[in-house]
């Protein structure tokens, strides 16, 4: 079964076309500058290396017709009709509490997910544009929603409650979603059948470390908390993103610089993080490169990173009673050996030992890193999402659900 994964935002499309069946890529890229002057569509090869096509892409409807041209190009396609194309899965950011799995897309679940417009104003709405756009060109085709928040779901009431007035839950449901769902649903689930260990008896801790960035502590299969909050801001500092922060500071920011609301979400979102602190970048190959050249900001920037990170996976361990494997994926965390090797170097506590040679010569591949002796598992998992939305989109329509 051939299955079209597309991931839309604001300005970009995202897409794999992937046979599930021998779990093969047949082919992937995107669509960026979707509205603007220099938009273009970018895609890899056969023989692995990148194509642009620059061109007036005025809006998603457009950048997926160019896509599904693409497929079926004589010369850079991949498939001979678009009758191969058997379902298209759609990641989709927030599905509130309405949803706790993949679904079918129909009436119902689109006036679901743009009920949850209010709680992610830029996502959801981009998401959707995308659902519109096949529906249109490709009327007859199934399609599924997988969302990000689905997987943590699970979490109990305590662990996703605010301590606000409790009305504001009911009213509003303002409360901790989670986000990278898709992400730690996979790596946890791969892990184990890396390990050979059964996924319904481990506890597991998740590092979805990149330029967002989130942990979660899975026991049993269930994510049982995750960083990530109401929106994708709470947590771990990230590339632009804050992360947790005291919310009078931002109240005494708010009355010291004049901001509003969106002001306020611009300044937390994206001018933040280590870009923020480091006033550099939000690429850790850009602070690594500073560091080396003595910039105590950038210094600082990464010591911060990693702080957060290894308060997380402390705290995670005693949310699980103790934990059996830790999980590195995403672009930092199944790349930047340095990074693991210093998150875990404060972990010893736990019998943690990482090989560090093999730490060392481990960029992008799934390899165990822990020393033979090391009490705890720790591997490195390169994320999959858009196979694990392929799989989930599979299931769903070969069972009717």
């Amino acid at each position: 079964m051939n299955i079209l994964v597309l991931n839309c935002g604001s300005s970009s499309v995202k897409y794999k076309l992937i046979d599930v069946d021998k779990k093969e890529t047949l082919a992937e890229g995107g669509v960026e500058k979707i509205g603007l002057h220099d938009s273009f569509l970018k895609f890899k090869l056969a023989d692995g290396g990148k194509k642009v096509i620059e061109e007036s892409i005025p809006d998603h409807k457009k950048a997926i017709n160019d896509i599904l041209n693409l497929l079926t190009d004589p010369e850079y396609g991949c498939i001979k009709s678009l009758k191969e194309i058997d379902a298209v899965g759609h990641r989709v950011v927030h599905g509130g509490e309405k949803f706790n799995k993949s679904v079918r897309i129909d009436d119902e679940v689109i006036a679901k997910i743009k009920e949850c417009y209010d709680v992610a104003p830029l996502h959801n709405p981009a998401n959707m544009t995308g659902i519109d756009a096949v529906s249109e060109i490709l009327p007859e085709v199934p399609q599924v929603a997988v969302f990000d928040t689905a997987f943590h779901q699970t979490m109990p009431k305590e662990a996703y409650m605010y301590a606000l007035p409790y009305e504001l839950y009911e009213k509003y449901a303002i409360r901790r979603y989670g986000f990278h769902g898709t992400s730690h649903r996979y790596v946890s689930k791969r892990v184990c059948e890396f390990l050979d260990v059964p996924y319904e008896k481990q506890r597991i801790i998740t590092c979805h470390i990149g330029n967002g960035g989130s942990i979660t502590a899975i026991k049993d299969g269930k994510s049982i908390d995750t960083s990530m909050g109401l929106t994708p801001v709470e947590g771990l500092m990230m590339g632009t993103r804050v992360g947790d922060v005291d919310p009078g500071a931002l109240t005494f920011i708010m009355d010291k610089e004049g901001l509003d609301t969106k002001a306020l979400s611009t300044l937390i979102n994206k001018k933040s993080g280590v870009l923020g602190i480091s006033g550099i970048s939000s690429d850790m190959r850009d602070i690594d490169a500073a560091i080396a050249e003595g910039n105590e900001r950038a210094k600082l920037a990464l010591d911060m990173y990693i702080y957060r990170i290894v308060k997380y996976i402390g705290a995670y361990t005693a949310v699980l009673n103790g934990v059996d494997i830790i999980v590195f994926t995403g672009g930092v965390g199944e790349n930047q050996q340095p990074l693991r090797q210093a998150v875990c170097d404060h972990l010893t506590y736990l019998g943690v030992k990482i090989d560090e040679q093999v730490n060392a010569g481990s960029r992008g591949e799934e390899k165990v890193i822990s020393a033979a002796d090391s009490k705890v598992k720790v591997v490195v998992i390169p994320t999959d999402e858009e196979l694990m939305i392929a799989q989930d989109t599979e299931d769903i329509i070969k069972n009717n659900k």
